[in-house]
Order: structure tokens, then sequence, then C-alpha cells
């Protein structure tokens, strides 16, 4: 028996290559949960200061994935592809994945990061005087973490490609 001539399953047509899936969901559960616990843990033998401008690069990160979902979203909207004034490279709209998935978990870790030290100012810390300053810089952080996350998650999303029309049903409605 002789192996198949074309071991990838694919038309002749299809591209051949690694493909970019979505970002998990689970996946970003898993770190956000995974560094909840290990901050809360290490919280514990050092507490953390957090000032109240920790979070701030992370709303300038959320603010431009939103403005690149924005521009990136409307080009592919009306088919201004490649190269020329006025249109957006693939090239471009990958790199802008590739951002959209880095600043996910970012998102993630952060969110993990100031999750884990809000538990344990609620918590653990009460009782020390010193940890009631840390709050706000912590729900600072933890609502530009949760930003950044929902900004990186819109980024991915206007990334998508556009369904192929040869793919679509043809319109059999009455004209």
């Amino acid at each position: 028996m002789s192996a198949p001539s074309n071991p990838t399953g694919r038309g002749p047509g299809e591209p051949s290559g690694p493909s970019v899936r979505s970002t998990g969901r689970l996946e970003l559960a898993v770190i956000v949960i995974g560094v909840a616990i290990g901050v809360y843990l290490l919280a514990k033998a050092f507490v953390p200061v957090i000032p109240l401008w920790a979070g701030a690069l992370l709303y300038g990160v959320a603010a431009a994935d939103l403005y690149i979902a924005q521009l990136v979203r409307s080009r592919l909207a009306d088919g201004r592809i490649g190269m020329g004034p006025g249109r957006i490279h693939p090239i471009a709209v990958a790199r802008s994945v590739a951002l959209a998935k880095a600043s996910a978990y970012l998102g993630a870790v952060a969110l993990g990061f100031f999750g884990g030290v809000l538990v344990y100012l609620y918590t653990s810390g009460a009782e020390l005087g010193a940890t009631h300053a840390d709050r706000p810089g912590a729900w600072i952080g933890a609502a530009g973490a949760l930003l950044l996350l929902a900004a990186a998650l819109w980024l991915e999303r206007c990334c998508r490609t556009p369904d192929d029309p040869d793919d679509q049903p043809a319109d059999t409605s009455p004209a």
C-alpha cells in the first residue's frame, strides 16, 4: 500500500501550513485562576504595595486594541484589503491578530494578579491597616485588565476573515 499523495487532506487550491486558532476562553480562565491563586499565596508572605497608577498601562493598551479593531473591522467590511492607499495589508491583519493574542494573555495574567491581590486584601489582609490604601489601585488595575481582555478578544474577532461569497447559499428570494 502506498501513502496518500495528499496527507493534509486539503484541496489543491487550499493553503497549507499552520493556521491560527481563536484564543480559548477556557485557556484564559485557567490563566486568570492560576495566577490569582499564586498571587494570593505569595501575598500572604509578601504583602504587596499597589500604587493607584499600577494598572494605568493596561488602559492605554486596551485603547490601542480598540482603535486597531475599529480600523481593521471597517476596512474588512468595505473590502479594502491589499496594497495601496486606504487599504489594509493582509500582513497587518495578521500582526493585529498576534497583538490581540498577546494582549489577551497579558489581560488574563493582569486580571489574575489584581484579582488575587484583591482577594487577599479583602480576606487575610483585612486586619492590616496599611492594606486599605492598596485597594483602590488594585480595583483600578483589575478594571484595566478586564477592559484589556475584552478589547483583545474584540480585536481578535474583528480580524477574522470575511466569509467567502462562494460558500454562501444563493439568494432565492424574489426580487
